[in-house]
């Protein structure tokens, strides 16, 4: 008994003390890409109506893939309402809409989406539909990583609870992607910066017109609101040193003032390369100082940002404008021609299966009548008319092939839906450009009762917007176009 008791003090003095644990390398940073999208609406590509139109899912993936090229963790996510554009279709239009909704999915998944949240317009075909196009869908609370997380939820006031529970699970960084607009948002993210996320998506627009600019605000917890329709992405770049703490990064005041400049110039380039009847070869000229801006744009920006101390783990944030200078990936621009191609096709064979001819005008009310009956008594008018882009509305439609969009060919015929106008895309005979009507309204009260009263004369701006909108036209000035399309017995 005394020797084996012996033998073990013996063997427990000579045991070597077990090694602290290694302390982390600190000198080998691990960084990780989180690219974010957010309020997509439906929008697969610029429809070609304007010069220098941004967004398309195909200059998206490029964007990505370039990133995963870099050799690090690329983490793709979607904020929401990527699917659809309204919260209801109509029936004429689900065929078309629905076969969109499984191109973007399509695209998503060659992209290598991680996840995204659901949106109300998401919805707009029902939920088995969207959830049969197989993208995967978040969780309230989900680890990406065993140190990221994203959280999402309908309304701010969940997301403290839920980024708690995410810091429980072991994550360092957390991205909320809240389905409320960026005014609901901002003033509730500030006041509860303490124990919230890292970063928040706004994901929702407060209407059609709020998210035309990016925004980036906040300090610990960064607050963006992204440019709707696939205009641009948000790239967040998250280095993490060991346990060390999460220190934003900001470019200096110096860059940001570059860019801003920068981004004005851009601004007013867009605005002369789309002015009306501009010559080609000044048009020429403006698009290359364009491109040639959007280059410097976009090199100062993606310039890295100053080095944080060793001993800390950093963040950066900037938004990637999806100029139109941008190349597509190709195999996502496979999917979107397809997609444009089949497009076609289908609403042709809907039309031919649901044949449907446009009312009659009522009592007293005017149809429209086209433009070769306008042009049987106003000939000056009709040659200043020809020499404009409007006779060539239709023919525009064509060479893109999306004449038998419907997302497009009502602002490329006269009289779309309206008595005595287009109700078929398969008939556009006698109406197929932007014609007379489109902006004197229709004409036949005035061919009945020729007079000044029987006639729009004065045309407004609120005709001209209906579809130089900001999504089509994004830089149209409405005195400068009117001005370009005037002329003797046109207005002049």
């Amino acid at each position: 008994m005394k020797a084996r008791a012996l033998a073990l003090l013996l063997s427990l003095s000579c045991t070597t003390p077990s090694p602290p644990p290694p302390k982390p390398d600190l000198s080998v940073p691990e960084l990780t890409t989180l690219f974010i999208s957010a309020d997509l609406r439906g929008y697969i590509g610029p429809c070609g109506c304007s010069e220098n139109m941004r967004g398309g899912i195909g200059r998206a993936a490029f964007q990505v893939a370039q990133a995963q090229q870099e050799g690090h963790p690329v983490l793709l996510l979607d904020s929401g309402n990527a699917l659809f554009g309204a919260p209801t279709i109509a029936p004429e239009a689900v065929p078309q809409q629905e076969r969109k909704a499984k191109a973007l999915a399509q695209a998503f998944t060659t992209m290598g989406l991680v996840g995204r949240a659901v949106g109300p317009l998401d919805n707009a075909r029902g939920e088995a539909f969207r959830v049969s196009l197989g993208l995967r869908e978040l969780e309230p609370v989900q680890l990406l990583t065993p140190a990221i997380a994203v959280v999402t939820a309908s309304e701010l006031t969940a997301v403290p609870a839920l980024t708690a529970k995410a810091r429980a699970k072991g994550a360092r960084f957390v991205v909320a992607l809240v389905q409320q607009s960026f005014e609901l948002t901002l003033p509730g993210a500030m006041q509860s910066e303490v124990g919230g996320p890292d970063l928040l998506i706004a994901a929702l627009a407060k209407d059609e017109l709020s998210t035309e600019e990016n925004k980036l605000v906040g300090d610990r917890v960064r607050v963006v609101q992204l440019q709707s329709k696939g205009r641009s992405l948000l790239r967040v770049d998250l280095t993490l040193r060991g346990q060390a703490a999460i220190e934003w990064v900001r470019s200096s005041a110096e860059k940001e003032r570059e860019l801003a400049s920068l981004a004005e110039r851009i601004e007013l380039l867009r605005v002369q390369v789309n002015e009306p009847m501009l010559n080609q070869p000044l048009k020429v000229l403006r698009k290359a100082k364009l491109e040639e801006i959007i280059g410097r744009r976009e090199a100062l920006a993606a310039q890295p940002p100053p080095p944080v101390p060793a001993d800390r783990s950093s963040v950066s944030a900037r938004f990637i404008p999806l100029e139109a200078s941008f190349e597509e990936l190709p195999a996502v621009k496979e999917i979107v021609t397809a997609y444009d191609r089949d497009v076609g096709l289908i609403n042709l064979a809907w039309a031919k299966e649901h044949p449907v001819t446009c009312e009659t005008p009522a009592q007293g009310q005017a149809g429209f009548v086209g433009t070769a009956t306008c042009q049987a008594c106003h000939a000056g008018p009709a040659a200043v008319w020809k020499a404009s882009k409007h006779a060539l509305a239709y023919g525009t439609l064509e060479n893109l092939g999306k004449n038998n969009h419907l997302d497009c060919v009502g602002c490329h015929v006269t009289g779309w839906k309206k008595p005595g106008g287009v109700c078929r895309i398969d008939q556009p005979a006698g109406r197929a450009e932007v014609g007379c009507e489109s902006c004197h309204g229709p004409g036949s009260l005035h061919l009945a009762a020729p007079s000044k009263t029987t006639i729009t004369r004065s045309v407004s701006a609120a005709t001209c917007v209906g579809c130089h909108d900001r999504e089509n036209a994004p830089h149209f000035a409405f005195e400068t176009s009117v001005e370009k399309i005037l002329g003797p017995g046109h207005g002049r």
